[in-house]
């Protein structure tokens, strides 16, 4: 039996998150802490001119199963690495199409997301909210949130936030807007148990839940445990 902490570790309980409410009427879960320093960030910003919105922040284990599920039943656009549509996933085999979702979409159970200490950030001044595709080009030069993204690559590490996710450092792609309240997220990160998340997925109905368990130590490990470093990391 899983308790409080170990089932908000795999997204299995919201309990202790607090809301924020972006200017569109939107609300978020966040952890308190990452709450408390996001809306210092996002005032410190806003004095230079720039506006952070939230895309994501919590996300629960059953509405990230919803996202893989309808990506992996080809209900929603499956991506290469280069973020371009793939027109015959029909021709992979489980594996293959397993390794193409874990790209761009975290296994349930796996997410950051479930933390309340990760955020996908944007400028709703320059793109609207249903405009934004979240692919890395909206982040580079010529893209809607380029100086969002400089501000931020300046700014975001005074506040305890980083990009866990870059190239070279992590098992999942780099995603120029996914930031992560590393105080508290590094603590979850070396939480993680495999065995509680088997029995979790085996207990699920997950598409593709036959070669996730047969991988998972090894998914765990690349798209869990991998990611890039920060001055306070002390697991492996």
């Amino acid at each position: 039996m899983l308790n409080m902490s170990e089932k908000r570790l795999y997204g299995l309980d919201d309990t202790g998150l607090v809301t924020l409410q972006s200017r569109d009427q939107r609300q978020f879960l966040l952890e308190t802490q990452t709450a408390q320093a996001f809306t210092q960030m996002q005032q410190a910003a806003a004095a230079d001119g720039i506006s952070i919105a939230i895309c994501s922040a919590y996300r629960s284990f059953s509405r990230q199963q919803q996202l893989w599920d309808a990506k992996a039943s080809g209900q929603r656009p499956l991506l290469d690495c280069n973020s371009r549509p793939i027109s015959d996933r029909q021709s992979m085999d489980d594996n293959a199409l397993l390794h193409t979702l874990l790209l761009w979409s975290a296994l349930p159970g796996t997410s950051r997301h479930h933390w309340g200490t990760d955020l996908d950030l944007f400028d709703d001044r320059a793109i609207q909210r249903q405009q934004l595709q979240l692919v890395n080009a909206e982040y580079q030069a010529d893209g809607p949130c380029f100086y969002l993204h400089q501000w931020l690559t300046a700014n975001a590490a005074d506040y305890g936030f980083y990009r866990p996710f870059q190239a070279g450092m992590s098992g999942t792609s780099p995603e120029l807007w996914h930031y992560s309240y590393y105080p508290l997220a590094e603590q979850l990160r070396c939480q993680y148990d495999v065995m509680q998340l088997a029995d979790i997925l085996a207990d699920s109905n997950i598409c593709l839940k036959g070669p996730i368990l047969e991988q998972l130590p090894a998914l765990v490990t690349h798209y869990v445990k991998t990611v890039a470093p920060i001055p306070t990391a002390n697991c492996n």
